[in-house]
């Protein structure tokens, strides 16, 4: 059986990348990343650190996942990177997912913060997702 998380990830790493919305803000096909390449266009988005928790009841096995989500832009202001948080939080918030293995009981948005990075020329969007799975 494969990791709940990964299963997580790849799940949404394929309806972000098909999402028409998400390709309207962060190109087609999306900069959605795991690992930025060097150079990478902006703005882009990179599905980051996660954590599992056990979610077993005692009957039924299950995973909590904390996740995060990094929106990167270099556009003046706020609103480039307040606009792909908007898109990413609208297509992933109840989202059914289909994930290899697991179910995905729901996602929820949890909370977005909008940051500007010290040396002034990057703003960043850092997006919480709650998620619970079972195995099938």
């Amino acid at each position: 059986m494969s990791s709940a998380s990964w299963a997580l990830q790849a799940a949404m790493f394929t309806a972000l990348s098909a999402d028409a919305n998400i390709k309207s803000v962060l190109g087609d096909p999306p900069r959605v990343y795991d690992e930025v390449p060097r150079n990478a266009a902006m703005p882009y988005l990179v599905i980051g650190d996660g954590k599992e928790s056990d979610w077993s009841t005692s009957t039924d096995t299950g995973t909590e996942h904390a996740l995060v989500l990094h929106v990167w832009s270099r556009a003046r202001g706020r609103k480039e990177s307040k606009a792909v948080a908007a898109t990413v939080r609208a297509a992933l918030d109840d989202a059914a997912l289909t994930l290899a293995g697991h179910t995905l009981i729901g996602i929820k948005h949890q909370s977005s913060e909008y940051l500007r990075q010290t040396y002034g020329q990057t703003y960043h969007a850092v997006m919480k997702f709650r998620a619970v799975t079972e195995p099938t």
